[in-house]
Parts: structure tokens; C-alpha cells; sequence
């Protein structure tokens, strides 16, 4: 017995979440998006820190809302703390971020996947189905289950909060969806699940995440079809007991207040009519110690990585366990650390800053050596992860596979790390899954587009040694992707691919009218004898001076976006004149057919770079690793020749 469908997402982590979102709106009424799950309950889960944004990460999410995504929205009616990072900092560095009650966030994922229609199937992907060369579907472990959405059921604590509960069950009307699924196209976000095994000491555990299982034939799978693995790792701290810890004693961190949300949607499009939905919370801050860090040193060879127990040692650089911390940084006694409460219905609280793979009675011991956690009891020990991933040259910017077309992939697949890379690349992967599927050109977002666009280039033509994390200095035009231009940038863009609804550019429409009045106005208001508009252009003016000489003074964010462009009118002007000049050699395109071998001249370590990478423009060609001007001006002037001789 085997089912069809015409996209199908493998995986709901944050990656296939907002990959089947795109793929169902892409398509349209009657898009027949699937999803496959090992757990259709823990869909949407946050596995790891729970919460959304940050540098460089907060663009992306506001990236994914201007497309019509999901993981702003959820984010907005999750957030028990929202702060705006670098915020004493120019604009292009501004990053919005929202601590998030984890249970409140899965289980608005799972109600906005719902209301996109996509149907979810309970299921163990064993091998990818090819004919013709290209990917028709998946055989499953068994013959699938189906699950259907629910009413979403509400409990309340003694305060009085209501927590919304998953929405996904299991259908008991539903006959079995079969072994064999077929698609138009698939979707692979496997995060890190791919053969994954955790360690916690000596301790080893297979799965790729606490409780659940791990997907081991989609490994082979890829192997015989000829695509090159790698294998990285990550980690998680231990979660401590809210109760056991002197919370008073330690300095708070608060929130904003006004809190900004992630969505371009105002308020009074969320269910509740009102942000933020959730009561705000402050974290705590602590910091470790040198006893710690004697203690962690005493300890190193219990430690998987150091202990030669793990088949990588790649890990996320940027984000380093603290045995990583106390070895790279021998000459600091204290990190901070910051504890973060989980969720408002649960004593949970994430020790953010100290992932960590060791014994869990050396953990225990660590913990109580921090500040204000001498008593603190731990409710879930930290431990490393490693898992497969496909090295990522072997996908281009749409996120469809080289070696294999109609198969896409997104999420830690593709050797990224964080939530929110993860759902920028599903969202590419799902609307070109539902484009191909449709027959329509695929889609692609350029560096000068967007932090959506930095990521699948840099993944196409940079091979990470360790998890890739995205930064505001790997955008060259972070001037212009700021994170409150978001929708100007992309939402007209979504709405040609069919991603931003009536009711979202209906929104974006009155947004864009709304933000040129305000210019206008500042145009023809004038301070100390000079235009509102040219005195916004100093280095000392003010939203309060700007404001108090506009006769109906507008929502401070809003001036604040208008102030922004034109302080930066003249840097933005050169920008966009030196994107100009680039993009006729960044988007000329290179044939999937190209030979390097045909190019007179070509150096043979470009020649070796080329054919590994096979880039598709002339502008990934020249981000290449081994491949200088001179072997990117070969290459233009032999794609002109052939141009000419046609």
C-alpha cells in the first residue's frame, strides 16, 4: 500500500515546521503538504535553549515573518521576555530576542501548522525512493500512522494562566497512510537525529534528543546515493530546579518594557488581541568559578570529547561547552552564566553557558559551585550529541540536492546550528519543494536580499568546520538588512511566490503608506529654521525632538525606521549603487553542465574547487575557498564566448 501527496517534509523540528508552512501556502487551496514525525506530539519542540532571536538571528526570524513564516509569530505568542540585543548600538546591529515558555511555543506551532492545512503522519523514514534519477518519495520504517489536528485543549495554574496544550493526536478514524509515500517532492530536516548517539560521561545513549529515538536508515540511505557525511556535535546544560535556587541573591535581567514583537502583524491579529499574550518574567545571572574550573579540569578525561569517546570533536565554536571554555580561555577564572526559567508551568530553568557532557555527579557538583545555586537541585543532566550531516556543497541556494533533483534538505542536516537558521533554510526548501512540484523556476534569495540569502550562499560555497552560526559580520550589506526593513525587503517578494497571504500584504501595504507620510511630514516640519527630515540626519538628534514637532506624533518604532533611512540615506545610496555594479557578475549563471576542465588557463586548485563545489553563479564562484579573481575573470569571459558562439 503506498500514499501520495505532493510535498513531503521528513522531520518537524523548527526546519520542517516552517518548510511545510511555506510548501502549503506556496500551493495554495489544496497544497496536500505531509509531514513525517517520530513523535508528532513533540513537533515544533524547542530542544535546546528556549528561545527565539538574537544577533543576526533576530533579522532572520523577522526575514521568515516578512515571508509569511511561522517561527515570529509563535515566538510573539510565546514570549515570557523580549529584549532588543546591541540596542545602544546602530541599527544594522540591532538584534530582537524573545525568551519563550517552551510548551506555549510548541503548541502554537503546532496550531499555525495546522490551520495551514498540512496532514501528519507518525513514521520512521528508511530509505529515499529515486527513479530516473530523482526523488519520488520515502519508504517508511512500517506502515505509517496518521494524526489529525485537534481543538486545542487549555489548562490553567492557581494564578489562574492558561497553557495551551499540543494540538496533534493520533487519529483513531484514519486508515494507515501505507509503507510507501510518495511525493513531487521531498524535504529531509532530520536535525540531529541522522545516526545520533548522547553522551552524558561514560554514559552513551542512542537518539538525538532526551526521550526520543534516532534515524539511523536515512544515513545509508544517503550514503548509496552517493552524497559525502560528515559528523558534528552539539550539547546542552542541565536544567535546574527553580525552587532549590537562591534566586533573590542573584542581579536580575529584565526585559523591555514596551516589549517589541517579532511579526510585522500587529497585535490585534493574534488570537488574544493583545501582546505580549504571556505573563513577563526576568531571568537571573550567576557566573562560574575557579573551583569550577579546577573541578573541570580534574575531570577532562571524562569528558567524551577529550576522552576520545566521540567520532568528531566539531562543535559549535561560537556556542562551546564549558569544558571547551575552561580549556580555550585557561586564563579566566569566571564565565557568566545566565539562568533562565522554561516555562510559567514548570520549575525548569536553563543554565545557559554551561553545556556540558560530563558525569552527572560531576555536574552536580559544578552546579554548586555557582552563586545562588549552592542548594540547587538538577532536574536534567547536560549532555553532548553528535550526529550525520551531508556536507552542504552538495545542495545550491534553492536548497535542492545536486546529485539528486526533487530532494531538498534544511536544518542541522545541512551542518547549521540554532533554531533560526534552521527555519530560514526550511522556508527556502519548502517553497522551492512546492515550486518545483508546481513546474514554476525555483526561487533564490541574494546576499543583498537578506541574511536568508548570506545563509544559503555561505552554506553552498564555505564547507563549516563546525556548526555554522550566522553573524552580522558575515552580511556585507548589513546596513541595509536591518531588522526592522524586513518586510520592505522581502514581503513583495513573498507575495509573487505566493507566501504572503491577502491579509498580510493588506497589512504591509497600510505599513508601507503609513512610514512615507511620516517622511512627508518630517519634510515639511522644520526645526531651528532646517527641515525635520535633514535635522533627523544629525548625529544628536532625538525621536523625542522629531516627535514633538510633528503634529500627530506616530508610533516611536515606526519613527524610529524613518529616522533610520534617513540618517543613512546617503551610506544606503552607495550601497545600493554597489550592489548594482555586483549583481550582473554575482547572478550571471554558470551551466549545471560546466566543465572547469574547458576553461584554458584555470589554475588546478580552482579547477578541483569548482568541480567539488559546482557553483551556480559567478558570484558563488568567486567566494570559493582557492579560487582568486583572475580564475573568476577565465571563467566569465569563457561563459561570454560560449554565449556569443550560440
Amino acid at each position: 500500500m503506498q500514499a501520495r501527496c505532493r510535498v513531503l517534509v521528513v522531520g518537524g523540528g523548527h526546519a520542517g515546521v516552517d518548510a511545510a508552512a511555506a510548501a502549503a501556502r506556496a500551493l495554495g487551496d489544496g497544497a496536500d503538504v505531509w509531514m513525517v514525525s517520530m513523535d508528532p506530539a513533540r513537533i515544533g519542540a524547542m530542544s535546546c535553549n528556549p528561545a527565539i532571536g538574537g544577533l543576526a538571528k533576530g533579522q532572520m526570524v523577522r526575514e521568515v515573518d516578512a515571508l509569511g513564516g511561522i517561527m515570529g509569530v509563535a515566538a510573539d505568542h510565546a514570549g515570557i521576555q523580549f529584549k532588543v540585543l546591541n540596542s545602544s548600538k546602530g541599527p544594522a546591529v540591532r538584534g530582537p530576542r524573545a525568551q519563550c515558555d517552551k510548551e506555549a511555543y510548541l503548541a502554537e506551532v503546532q496550531r499555525l501548522l495546522a490551520a495551514h492545512g498540512v496532514r501528519v503522519v507518525q513514521g520512521l523514514v528508511d530509505r529515499l525512493l529515486v527513479e530516473a534519477g530523482r526523488c519520488v518519495g520515502v519508504q517508511l520504517h512500517e506502515p505509517a500512522r496518521m494524526w489529525c489536528a485537534s481543538a486545542q485543549a487549555i489548562e490553567c495554574n492557581r494564578s489562574g494562566e492558561r497553557r495551551a496544550m499540543p494540538v496533534f493526536v493520533p487519529d483513531a478514524h484514519a486508515e494507515s497512510a501505507g509503507a510507501v509515500i510518495m511525493a513531487d517532492a521531498v524535504v529531509l530536516t532530520t536535525g540531529t537525529f541522522m545516526r545520533a548517539l548522547m553522551h552524558t560521561g561514560e554514559s552513551r545513549t542512542a537518539g538525538g534528543r532526551v526521550g526520543e529515538g534516532v534515524a539511523a536508515g536515512i544515513s545509508s540511505a544517503l550514503t548509496e546515493l552517493g552524497f559525502e557525511l560528515g559528523r558534528l556535535k552539539t550539547g546542552t546544560p542541565p536544567r535546574l530546579r527553580r525552587g532549590t535556587i537562591d534566586w533573590e541573591s542573584l542581579p536580575p535581567q529584565h526585559g523591555d518594557d514596551p516589549p517589541q514583537m517579532f511579526s510585522f502583524l500587529p497585535a490585534s491579529h493574534m488570537e488574544s488581541g493583545r501582546f505580549p499574550k504571556l505573563r513577563q518574567v526576568e531571568c537571573r545571572q550567576t557566573h562560574t568559578t575557579h573551583a569550577m574550573h579546577e573541578l573541570i579540569r580534574a575531570n577532562l578525561h571524562r569528558a567524551p570529547m577529550y576522552a576520545g569517546a566521540m567520532e568528531t570533536t566539531q562543535g559549535p565554536r561560537y556556542c562551546p561547552s564549558v569544558e571547551d571554555k575552561v580549556v580555550r580561555f585557561a586564563d579566566r577564572d569566571s564565565h557568566g552564566v545566565f539562568l533562565e526559567p522554561e516555562c510559567l508551568f514548570t520549575d525548569e530553568v536553563y543554565c545557559n553557558g554551561i553545556s556540558t557532557s560530563l558525569p552527572a555527579e560531576i555536574q552536580a557538583e559544578l552546579v554548586r559551585n555557582m552563586p545562588g545555586c549552592e542548594r540547587a537541585e538538577v532536574l536534567r543532566w547536560g549532555y553532548a550529541v553528535e550526529y550525520d550531516m551531508v556536507w552542504p556543497h552538495q545542495i545550491d541556494a534553492t536548497a535542492q540536492t545536486k546529485p539528486v533533483p526533487h530532494l531538498f534538505l534544511a536544518g542541522q542536516i545541512n551542518g547549521t546550528s540554532g533554531y533560526e537558521e534552521a527555519a530560514a533554510q526550511g522556508l527556502v526548501a519548502g517553497l522551492n519543494a512546492a515550486r518545483l512540484a508546481m513546474g514554476q523556476p525555483l526561487a533564490r534569495i541574494g546576499r543583498d536580499q537578506g541574511y536568508i540569502g548570506v545563509l544559503m550562499d555561505d552554506l553552498v560555497v564555505r564547507q563549516p568546520r563546525e556548526p555554522y552560526r550566522m553573524f552580522t559580520s558575515r552580511a556585507e550589506h548589513r546596513l541595509s538588512l536591518r531588522s526592522d526593513n524586513a518586510d520592505e525587503r522581502l514581503t513583495p517578494l513573498g507575495r509573487e511566490w505566493g507566501l504572503v497571504n491577502d491579509a498580510r500584504w493588506s497589512v504591509f501595504s497600510q505599513e508601507r503608506e503609513m512610514l512615507q507620510g511620516i517622511q512627508k511630514a518630517l519634510e515639511a516640519a522644520r526645526i531651528e529654521g532646517q527641515s525635520a527630515a535633514l535635522w533627523a540626519r544629525r548625529p544628536d538628534a532625538t525621536l523625542d525632538q522629531l516627535s514633538a514637532v510633528l503634529a500627530s506624533p506616530p508610533d516611536r518604532a515606526k519613527l524610529d525606521r524613518v529616522m533610520t533611512d534617513l540618517r543613512y540615506a546617503g551610506y544606503l545610496t552607495r550601497q545600493r549603487a554597489e550592489i548594482r555594479r555586483q549583481r550582473e557578475s554575482e547572478h550571471a549563471p554558470i551551466p549545471a553542465g560546466f566543465d572547469p576542465e574547458q576553461v584554458k588557463g584555470l589554475r588546478s586548485e580552482a579547477r578541483e574547487v569548482m568541480r567539488r563545489f559546482r557553483p551556480a553563479t559567478l558570484g558563488q564562484a568567486s567566494r570559493l575557498a582557492g579560487v582568486n579573481p583572475a580564475d573568476v575573470a577565465l571563467v566569465a569571459l569563457w561563459l561570454r564566448r560560449g554565449t556569443l558562439a550560440k
